[in-house]
């Protein structure tokens, strides 16, 4: 038995919000998240086109959700990081109004975030890679 644990990604999507993603990337082009950092809209996870969001050293990019054949890559502050680097977030969609800069929110419904802590073991596997 290998010693090797892999490390839990820190993102993943509801099968909903990828059926959303799917529509919208088919309008929209190739796209992207952004975790708020509490302007605006709260924190709710933004949605853009790939590359209409500047990321740059002061963003951590927490992984890239895998949505049907193609892929959206999930941003962060570095410094809300800080505050969430123990959390496993996870993309869902609801009804209602979000964001005017998010391109769902033409569509009567918003991304939210649901999260929860990592276990003790996830934990150390991300700090061990």
């Amino acid at each position: 038995m290998s010693d090797d644990v892999s490390a839990p990604a820190r993102v993943a999507v509801t099968e909903a919000a990828a059926e959303l993603l799917v529509r919208l990337r088919a309008k929209h082009g190739d796209l992207m998240f952004h975790q708020s950092g509490g302007c605006c809209d709260g924190s709710s996870p933004m949605c853009y086109p790939d590359g209409d969001f500047l990321t740059g050293d002061a963003d951590v990019h927490l992984g890239d959700l895998a949505v049907d054949e193609f892929t959206v890559p999930v941003w962060m502050s570095r410094n809300q990081f800080e505050y969430w680097k123990h959390t496993h977030l996870t993309i869902d969609v609801v009804p209602g109004r979000g964001a005017g800069f998010s391109v769902e929110a033409p569509e009567g419904v918003r991304f939210l975030i649901r999260s929860r802590l990592f276990t003790d073991e996830e934990w150390a596997a991300l700090e061990g890679a």
